[in-house]
């Protein structure tokens, strides 16, 4: 991707700032930015305009650097559209809760776990009541764990929750009562297990 410093001037900042409504973390990185403007910091202007040809990329994808960082995702490459390329979890698991007919949509929950390659683990939590749901996959603005035990711990802590809330309620069609009982006993069989591993 070919740099472009022009686009990092304190009018673009101040365009940007009044014409489009920016969440905290683009708030931070326009006043960063701004400051190393105002300070003259060739090389920091620089390294922000490495990550796009738009304001609006370049402070996405140094958010989402700055976000792979925590996992040890150190590469500045970019995709066909100049966004920055999504990392690769390393010892991806995935572990399935619910009913057993995976070939049925809706029947199960997932929780997938992984870690980046300076051993910091997280995970993604698909959450499937039976037609309702939702799902957010492995990526670097998870929460951070030590190893996989914590992510694990706090993973299936998140989902028994999520199914407890929706036990006896009257949607059956959307909270399938059946998908719910059978995913907590997976957790609590799964739980079960954990505890009766660190005993020994």
């Amino acid at each position: 991707m070919e740099t472009n410093i022009c686009l990092l001037t304190k009018e673009t900042l101040t365009y940007h700032v009044e014409n489009y409504n920016l969440i905290g973390y683009e708030r931070l990185l326009v006043e960063e930015i701004s400051s190393a403007i105002g300070q003259k910091d060739s090389t920091s202007i620089e390294w922000f305009a490495q990550f796009g040809n738009t304001l609006r990329k370049i402070l996405f994808n140094v958010h989402a650097y700055r976000m792979g960082l925590r996992f040890g995702f150190d590469n500045i490459e970019f995709d066909e559209y100049d966004w920055l390329s999504r990392p690769t979890f390393q010892d991806i698991e995935e572990l399935s809760f619910g009913l057993p007919d995976k070939s049925r949509y809706g029947n199960y929950s997932t929780i997938t776990l992984g870690h980046g390659p300076n051993q910091i683990w997280t995970y993604g939590l698909s959450c499937s009541y039976g037609t309702a749901g939702s799902s957010s996959g492995i990526c670097v603005y998870d929460q951070t764990f030590a190893n996989r035990e914590e992510a694990l711990k706090d993973a299936t802590t998140r989902l028994k929750k999520m199914m407890v809330a929706k036990v006896g309620d009257k949607d059956t069609t959307n909270h399938n009562q059946k998908i719910i009982a059978a995913t907590l006993k997976d957790i609590d069989r799964l739980q079960t297990s954990s505890v009766q591993l660190t005993l020994f």
